[in-house]
This record gives structure tokens, sequence and C-alpha cells, in this order.
């Protein structure tokens, strides 16, 4: 892997160097786009309006619009002179429970490596934030943005976890809401099914079907062979007057929750 950014994570007066790393892969499939008629690549090319023209690389230079046709060219140097915050440095300036955090924030995930010389400040940084059972709230600026991260202990690695704003969520008065309750039988019928299918999470029971369904697809069509057509199945909508009935055959369908789960209920229950 190759890092993306290297600096220092401080906490207090110690400065550690890092180098950060993505620790999550972009899940999409490479795709080009082709012309129809005789299926040649079609590349992307940066047009001059006023020239009618494309432009080489070099000569691109980023600008905003402060009035209508009316730019400013902003600079690498007017970004880094724009910041308050080093761009150099991953600052901690809080420490929190991390279910304090909500998870509509959380953006992704990058590995914190230590530079040369830092492992015992990094080791020691992990060590404290397992003890106090906390998570460091840091800023810092990347590909010209101040951010906002948490910096988490994972075994004996730390971990950025880069978080949206708040400002970046949208408001939940722009959906519209039920306002009807739920029935009492309804709601107990499904708290037995939620109760009968609950378990522990292991996210290596999921993967990514359909894109593997896709690439078999293509393998396919590369051996000139034609794949099966299938239309994907619409949703039958449950409607009011069939909630009953379809708790009451969930609950027959489902199957029950690992006997694990079932003693850890019931250890919970005899120790309140």
């Amino acid at each position: 892997m190759r890092p993306v950014w290297s600096g220092a994570l401080s906490f207090g007066l110690i400065n550690i160097p890092i180098r950060l790393y993505s620790a999550s892969y972009e899940r999409t499939l490479n795709l080009d786009m082709l012309h129809a008629k005789d299926l040649s690549p079609i590349r992307y090319a940066k047009i001059c309006k006023a020239e009618e023209k494309e432009i080489p690389y070099e000569e691109i230079v980023k600008g905003y619009e402060y009035e209508k046709g009316e730019y400013v060219v902003i600079t690498d140097e007017d970004f880094e002179s724009a910041s308050s915050v080093s761009t150099k440095m991953i600052e901690i300036d809080s420490f929190v429970k991390e279910e304090e955090v909500d998870t509509m924030l959380y953006d992704k995930p990058y590995f914190l490596e230590p530079g040369k010389g830092a492992a015992k400040a990094y080791s020691l940084l992990n060590e404290a934030l397992k003890k106090s059972n906390r998570v460091g709230v840091g800023i810092y600026v990347f590909h010209t943005k101040q951010h906002i991260g948490l910096i988490k202990p994972q075994g004996k690695a730390l971990i950025l976890q880069q978080l949206r704003y708040l400002s970046e969520l949208k408001d939940l008065t722009e959906i519209e809401l039920p306002v009807s309750k739920s029935q009492p039988k309804e709601l107990s019928m499904a708290l037995k099914l939620i109760e009968q299918m609950e378990d522990h999470f292991d996210p290596k029971k999921y993967k990514d079907t359909h894109t593997e369904e896709l690439m078999s697809i293509i393998a396919q069509k590369t051996k000139g062979k034609k794949p099966p057509k299938r239309k994907a199945a619409e949703p039958k909508i449950t409607h009011v007057d069939d909630l009953m009935e379809k708790l009451k055959a969930s609950l027959h369908k489902t199957p029950h929750r690992p006997r694990g789960i079932q003693e850890h209920r019931k250890t919970r229950v005899v120790h309140r």
C-alpha cells in the first residue's frame, strides 16, 4: 500500500509522526464508455468553452466564480494559507466515548502507521485509549479540505475514522414520516420476531453477490455465450390488513437465534 498522506498525530504536547493509508476499497466495477457503433473507447476531454479546443492538464487551474463570468484563481498556496489548521498535523483536541458519536457522521476509515522513532508514543496512545475506553477527536486538512475524525485503537493499530460535519447531513424533515401508532399485538409480534432473529454481527458472512454475478455474466459473454436473462422480482407491499398475518407467518418461517444468543440473554436476565 502507498500512503495517501504523511504528517504527525498530536495530543497535548506529544507529536507522533504517522503515515495515512486508506483502509477501504472502492467497491466499483471498472466499466469503460464505448461507442455503440464500433465499441471504440470514449475518452473524456477538457474543452475550453471560449476556444472550443482541448486544454492540456498543465494549463488548467482552479478558480472560484465570484460573479457571473468573473473568476479568481485559487492556488495550492492559497489552500494552505487559508487553513488555521496545519496541513501536516492531525491534532486531537478532546477524548470522548465512541457511543456518543452518531454513526450517521461516519464517512471513511484510514490506517495510521507510526513513522520512524514513533513506535513508543504510538503504542502509548493505543494502550491509553483502550484503558480509558475513549476515542480521540482530531482536526486535520486532507485533499484541500478540513476534516474531523475519530482516532481509535484496533488491536495494535490506530485507526482514523473520518467523519462528516453535521452541516453535511440532510434534515429528516425533508422526508415524509408516518404518524400512525402501532397496535399492541402487532408490536408484541414484531418484538418476538426481532428476538427470534437476534444474532452476533459477523461482517464475513456478507458478500457483494451482485458484482460476482455480473462478473459471471461478463465471463460468459467473453466466451461468446448468451447469459440467461433474469428480471428482478418486484417487492410485494404488505398492506395494513395483512400485517398480523405476515408477522405470524414470519415467526413460523424464520429460524430461531443461535444458542449462544439465548444463553447470553438468559444470563443478562439473571443478573438484573
